[in-house]
């Protein structure tokens, strides 16, 4: 177990280096809200536990996890009231991306939405889903490909 200030520095680095990106996938895969509210409660899981994830082969994959299980049963609970306000003046987006990435698996959503939109490498996503370089290659193309049937486009 580590002094309390070796593991303050140690989660503290973990954080800088992975807290972002498994925010980033969190929202791609559930939206701003749910995605944002379930990186915090899953960095939160991580803090508690660092003793034990840290010593894991993937800890960001892991607190990944966490972070998807806490989306998945706040998507189920939540209730949408209203639109989220624009806090920035965003690029031009087609305007049926939203619903048409909507209708893809959750795995095709996120290898799309990292690879093309944060600009992630197959083998970031690979390792933050636990799964192999060529099943998130599959994953793109299937949700490229059901993209582009959906709103319409050149192969």
């Amino acid at each position: 177990m580590l002094k309390q200030d070796q593991r303050a520095e140690s989660f503290t680095d973990f954080v800088q280096q992975a807290g972002h990106r498994i925010q980033h996938a969190l929202v791609a895969g559930f939206g701003t809200e749910v995605g944002v509210d379930a990186a915090a409660e899953a960095l939160a899981y991580g803090w508690e536990h660092w003793d034990r994830i840290r010593s894991m082969g993937n800890p960001p994959g892991y607190v990944y996890s966490v972070g998807r299980d806490r989306a998945r049963r706040m998507k189920r609970a939540r209730v949408v009231v209203g639109a989220t306000p624009v806090l920035f003046e965003a690029p031009w987006v087609e305007p049926r991306l939203g619903s048409a990435l909507d209708n893809l698996s959750e795995r095709q959503r996120l290898a799309v939405v990292l690879v093309h939109g944060a600009e992630w490498t197959i083998s970031e996503v690979a390792d933050l889903l636990e799964i192999n370089r060529g099943s998130v290659k599959r994953h793109l193309e299937r949700g490229m490909e059901k993209l582009r049937r959906s709103i319409g486009g050149e192969r």
